[in-house]
């Protein structure tokens, strides 16, 4: 291996270690706490839950990059199934455990 190439390796992890640690600490830095509008306070609220259905849905909805197109998948069998047990006991294990009986005998039995 050519060692420039080695150096630019070195360079990029470095670079971007510094990247991630300076964002990371940006807001621990100030002595003081940073003034933020009043608008800005109340969106950073509803941020976890953006990120969240952000990374959920696609994975619920699409198969290779496509909608999918046909009941005869697990994941829309079981996603309502576990949402009714939230809703009836709010207990997050059996939310879980409820979607993954409802998953499990479809995809693997079926082969859905």
């Amino acid at each position: 291996m050519d060692n420039s190439n080695d150096w630019y390796t070195l360079a990029a992890i470095l670079g971007l270690a510094l990247v991630t640690l300076i964002t990371r600490a940006f807001f621990v830095i100030p002595r003081r706490e940073l003034p933020l509008p009043d608008w800005l306070r109340r969106g950073l609220k509803y941020a976890p839950l953006a990120a969240l259905a952000a990374v959920i849905i696609p994975e619920l909805l699409m198969s290779d990059g496509q909608l999918i197109d046909t009941w005869r998948d697990a994941r829309l069998w079981a996603t309502p199934a576990a949402c009714l047990y939230f809703l009836l006991r709010r207990g997050i294990l059996g939310t879980i455990v409820t979607g993954m009986l409802v998953y499990l005998p479809l995809r693997l039995g079926l082969g859905w």
